[in-house]
């Protein structure tokens, strides 16, 4: 498989991270959430030689009211889980309540 170019790098990060903020939007309706690719500080990881990448994800919900920690990421996981294998290498995950946001 010929290595990505760094134009279509570009064109797949803004894709996929489109694609991230519309699974996340569609099942967990975020009053505020942020999605920054961080990719290019791995470059040479093992992860990114795969072309998969790297995000950092900052997701305000209600959805996430009472729950722990572990029960949000889940949540999160479960929303992106078709991009696992095939787009996210790597997601950090700020998964907080409404009331834990201000």
């Amino acid at each position: 498989m010929p290595r990505p170019t760094i134009r279509s790098l570009k064109v797949m990060t803004g894709t996929r991270i489109e694609k991230i903020r519309e699974q996340l939007n569609a099942a967990l309706t975020p009053s505020e959430l942020d999605v920054i690719d961080d990719s290019h500080l791995h470059a040479g990881h093992a992860g990114a030689r795969d072309g998969k990448g790297h995000y950092t994800v900052r997701i305000v919900s209600p959805r996430f009211g009472g729950l722990r920690p572990i029960a949000r990421h889940q949540l999160v996981y479960q929303a992106v889980s078709s991009m696992m294998h095939t787009d996210i290498h790597a997601l950090s995950i700020v998964a907080l309540a409404p009331d834990e946001a201000q």
